[in-house]
């Protein structure tokens, strides 16, 4: 008769740890997962930056990288303004900036050409 009371009180005892147990395993792959993860991204874009990266702070900032060190980076804020930011306060690496020697050219070239047969030339003003 005791015997069959500590194997009722067992089986309580093992669903409960399996409870605990899922629980956990829940924990896991809802939140700490996820947060290695995006971890591991951010450390990634922030070692495969490069001058000239258009970049945007975690406070809003839009700048261009004009230098970099191990621990900051020097932004250029506006023409002739830079100022000096830590690796981790870059939240987001937009695009490779344009030079504007590459936007004359493109101008350039769709200048030049001849418009199609038909068409109706376009003024510039």
């Amino acid at each position: 008769m005791l015997f069959a009371e500590a194997q009722g009180s067992g089986g309580g005892g093992l669903s409960s740890l399996l409870l605990i147990v899922g629980v956990f395993v829940l924990i896991y792959f809802m939140m700490i997962r996820p947060q290695q993860k995006r971890r591991r991204e951010v450390q990634n874009m922030q070692s495969t930056m490069d001058i000239g990266d258009e970049i945007i702070t975690v406070g809003g900032l839009y700048g261009t990288i004009r230098g970099i060190d191990d621990e900051s980076v020097l932004l250029e804020i506006a023409p002739g303004v830079t100022a000096r930011y830590a690796k981790a306060a870059i939240g987001k690496v937009n695009q490779k900036a344009v030079s504007d020697d590459a936007v004359d050219d493109e101008v350039t070239e769709t200048a030049d050409e001849e418009p199609a047969p038909g068409a109706t030339p376009k003024s510039i003003d």
